[in-house]
C-alpha cells in the first residue's frame, strides 16, 4: 500500500488544526483567500512583528538598569509600560541568562506562548518532540539548534502555562557597550528569547 504523506501529516493535527485546515481550503476554493499571501502574513507576524516587540524589551533591559530591575520584579507591568499588551501577554516572568545559568522555555502540555512579545509560536515549539525532549535532554535540544554551552553552565527549563508565561533575557554580547537600543534590538532573535538560541554577535545579522 503506497504511503500517503499528506494523510500521515494530517493524522498528527489536533481537531482545531483540522478545522482550520478545512476552513482554509473552503475559503481558498471560493477565491476568498490567497494561500501565498496568508503564508507571508503568518511568516511576518511569526518572525518579524511579534519578536521585534520582545527584542525591544530585551534591548531596553540591557541598556536601562532601572527598566531591567522593573522587568525582573514585575515583567507584566514593565512590558506593558512599553505598550506590549494583549491576550497571552498576562502573567509574564522574565528569566535572565548569565555566565552560570541558561534558561529555556517549553510548554509541555500545549503551546502557551507570549504572543505580544514573540508573535506566533513556531511550529517546532508546539511539536511533541520539542515539548518532551526539552525537559529530559535540554543540552541535546540546544545542540540541535546549534548552541553548545560550557559543561559548568546550569540549564534551567521552565514550563509555560496559561497562568505563567516566560520571556528569556539572553546574555548581552560583548562589544556592544556603545550601541543604541535600536541597534541592540537587531541582535535579539526570537529563539534567544525562548532560550533555544543566543543573541547575535554585533557583526551578525538578524535571522
Amino acid at each position: 500500500m503506497p504511503h500517503d504523506g499528506h494523510t500521515d501529516e494530517m493524522s498528527h493535527l489536533s481537531d482545531v488544526e483540522l478545522r482550520v485546515r478545512a476552513l482554509e481550503s473552503v475559503l481558498t476554493e471560493k477565491g476568498y483567500l490567497d494561500p501565498a499571501a496568508l503564508d507571508i502574513m503568518i511568516e511576518t507576524y511569526e518572525t518579524k512583528v511579534g519578536p521585534r516587540n520582545g527584542a525591544r524589551v530585551v534591548a531596553k533591559a540591557w541598556s536601562d538598569p532601572a527598566f531591567r530591575e522593573a522587568l525582573m520584579s514585575d515583567a507584566t507591568a514593565a512590558i506593558s509600560s512599553l505598550g506590549f499588551t494583549g491576550r497571552q501577554g498576562e502573567h509574564m516572568v522574565a528569566l535572565e541568562n548569565t555566565d552560570v545559568v541558561h534558561n529555556m522555555v517549553v510548554c509541555t502540555l500545549c503551546s502557551c506562548y507570549p504572543w505580544p512579545v514573540l508573535g506566533l509560536p513556531p511550529v517546532w515549539y508546539k511539536s511533541a518532540p520539542y515539548r518532551s525532549r526539552a525537559v529530559i535532554d535540554p543540552r541535546g535540544v540546544l545542540a540541535d539548534f546549534g548552541v553548545t554551552l560550557p559543561a559548568e553552565t546550569e540549564i534551567k527549563v521552565w514550563d509555560s502555562t496559561a497562568e505563567m508565561r516566560y520571556l528569556v533575557i539572553p546574555k548581552r554580547p560583548a562589544g556592544t557597550d556603545d550601541m543604541s537600543e535600536e541597534e541592540l534590538a537587531d541582535l535579539v532573535t526570537r529563539d534567544s528569547m525562548i532560550g533555544t538560541g543566543l543573541a547575535l554577535e554585533p557583526t551578525g545579522t538578524r535571522s
